[in-house]
């Protein structure tokens, strides 16, 4: 039986709290029909830098860090593709008033 590695439970809980932490803006762009006040800036960089970590975990083999970005690229796409949605969405009902 392996033994109980306190390193990795810290890195596994830190992971689950910074890719929560995309949820409830996730929930609120859902919600509100609305990204504009994202900037596309840092959504950009943000996926960017989530897959080089996601490039990084495999390398090291890393499970925390895999997991973490995994989950978080998923939230951070949903957000980007939802802005992209809402403002396509925005410029055509600007059109047809």
């Amino acid at each position: 039986m392996a033994e109980f590695n306190y390193i990795t439970t810290l890195g596994l809980i830190a992971g689950v709290l910074t890719t929560i932490a995309y949820l409830p803006q996730l929930i609120k762009t859902w919600q509100t029909k609305s990204a504009h006040d994202l900037s596309w800036s840092m959504l950009i960089v943000l996926c960017t830098g989530i897959i080089l970590w996601l490039v990084y975990g495999f390398y090291v083999q890393d499970i925390p860090i895999i997991a973490a970005n995994i989950v978080t690229f998923i939230f951070a796409s949903m957000i980007l593709v939802l802005k992209i949605k809402y403002k396509q969405e925005s410029e055509g009902s600007q059109k047809s008033e």
